[in-house]
């Protein structure tokens, strides 16, 4: 193995530090960390300073009046026409949610003078409402049960500022909905299900689609990381599976990994972390050395285990842990626990199993369907099976049909197969094409981990397509507030 770390690692290693809670989150939509020396760890969040709401534990069952505290924040610093401003509210989503985040809502808050009010999703960080998430416990942890939090809680914090401004009469504020990623598809589907809680709806990145065998993330992974570094993560792949099959205790050693004793579990995280490269705007610090090693007299194995410990590992906070079945069979919950909760909601409900593709995959054929499947089983029990098609049928897959919902996505994140990425009436979707426009680059600017306060666009290798996004994002939200209904178009 080299014995330097590659140069641009190393740069990109100094410059960040871990910082939020979700360092173990499950490999999916994990949310990015927070990380920079060049800012103090307060000006990444605009307020911290936690409220509680009494939240009901289950919707749908009318004798059931069991309610559990649910965490939330807010931030009035803008909100300078409390009769009549508009108030955003954020979707926190899969991990910890540990304040607003100081990303581009805020400047898009202090343009159009409105609060800023988040809720922690159920079951996650400090909102559980059990201390143990065993399967039993587990069954009150859906989507649908989230938008209904989501509508109960809006209600109460619309009832809270008619208190504190001593309003009486009237009508309530003009209210939109945000979310990045899984929240994203929250985003649209609280503006879907519940038109007349709020004004419209941001999904970026929005995963509207539940897909079972989603072998478009990994076709996405090559595309994005283009001939030459596709073929060297292949012959990765390749040369794994080979010792994987003699020697797997060096193999897994190589990579820091060998507390997985599942090699299904170590192939997805392999996978996995060469995904994350691209989904979070970072293609260069994966490419560059190991396109430079995929040659003769280099060992392309050894630049790609490099990388998975110094960045994948070490900058991006990733663990082996998350990846460790025993691991997400443990029970108990915590501040920062994410791995098992959102495993539960992929086994039963929306699925995004990231198998191998027939031809040309970039991960191991070992990580197929009969894989996933095992997790769920082994994991949450026997039977345990996510209902994909009855999820689309709910809230409609990419086809969803609603008003004033605006979709964004960036041309390299390989979760943009599971949005929506063409426009129709009342649903305006535009996707910024650039080498690292990945998940969210609209709120999150690039590369979107490590952190960029406020969105920073600078680090973009095409800054005008996410401006773009942005003036168009503004020009809905200006028409909404104006006109109530709109058919913007793109």
């Amino acid at each position: 193995m080299a014995a330097m770390v590659p140069l641009l690692l190393r740069l990109v290693a100094c410059l960040c530090f871990c910082f939020c809670g979700a360092l173990a989150a499950p490999a999916f939509l994990r949310p990015p960390l927070t990380h920079s020396l060049s800012h103090s760890p307060d000006d990444y969040y605009v307020t911290k300073q936690p409220f509680w709401f009494s939240q009901r534990l289950d919707h749908f069952a009318s004798q059931d009046r069991r309610a559990f505290p649910q965490r939330y924040y807010h931030f009035q610093s803008f909100f300078d026409r409390p009769h009549s401003g508009p108030i955003f509210l954020r979707i926190c989503g899969e991990g910890t949610c540990s304040g607003i985040s100081n990303d581009y809502l805020v400047v898009l808050a202090k343009q159009f003078g409105a609060a800023i009010v988040c809720l922690e999703h159920r079951y996650y960080g400090e909102s559980s409402p059990f201390k143990e998430l065993t399967t039993d416990n587990l069954k009150y942890l859906s989507s649908k049960q989230a938008l209904f939090d989501l509508a109960s809680f809006r209600n109460f914090y619309q009832d809270l500022v008619n208190k504190q401004f001593n309003r009486t009469t009237g009508e309530d504020n003009p209210w939109f909905v945000f979310g990045v990623s899984y929240p994203g598809a929250l985003s649209a589907w609280f503006r879907l299900k519940f038109p007349h809680l709020v004004r419209g709806s941001l999904a970026s990145s929005g995963v509207v689609l539940a897909v079972h065998n989603y072998t478009a993330f990994d076709e996405q992974v090559a595309a994005s990381a283009g001939p030459a570094c596709a073929s060297a993560l292949r012959e990765v792949t390749r040369r794994v599976d080979i010792e994987l099959a003699s020697n797997p205790v060096k193999i897994k050693s190589l990579f820091g990994a060998e507390q997985l004793k599942n090699d299904g579990d170590f192939r997805y995280l392999l996978a996995d972390a060469a995904a994350e490269a691209f989904q979070y705007g970072n293609p260069d610090i994966l490419c560059l050395p190991l396109v430079a090693a995929h040659t003769p007299g280099q060992d392309v194995v050894d630049a790609y285990a490099e990388f998975v410990k110094t960045f994948f590992f070490g900058t991006f906070g990733a663990s082996p842990q998350g990846y460790n079945q025993e691991y997400l069979k443990l029970t108990k919950s915590g501040p920062d626990s994410g791995d098992r909760q959102w495993w539960y909601q992929v086994c039963t409900e929306v699925a995004y199993f990231q198998v191998a593709p027939s031809k040309n995959s970039i991960r191991s054929p070992g990580v197929d369907e009969k894989y996933h499947l095992d997790l769920c089983a082994n994991v949450f029990g026997n039977g345990t099976y996510p209902e994909v098609d009855i999820t689309n049928l709910y809230y409609g897959g990419s086809g969803i049909t609603a008003t004033n919902i605006f979709f964004t996505n960036g041309s390299q994140d390989p979760w943009r197969h599971a949005s929506k990425q063409k426009s129709s009436p009342g649903e305006p979707a535009i996707i910024m094409t650039c080498h690292n426009c990945g998940h969210g680059s609209d709120l999150r600017g690039c590369p979107q981990s490590p952190f960029q306060i406020q969105g920073d666009a600078t680090k973009c290798a095409k800054p005008n397509e996410v401006h773009k996004a942005r003036q168009q994002i503004a020009e809905f939200i200006h028409m909404l507030l104006h006109k109530g209904e709109t058919t913007f178009t793109l």
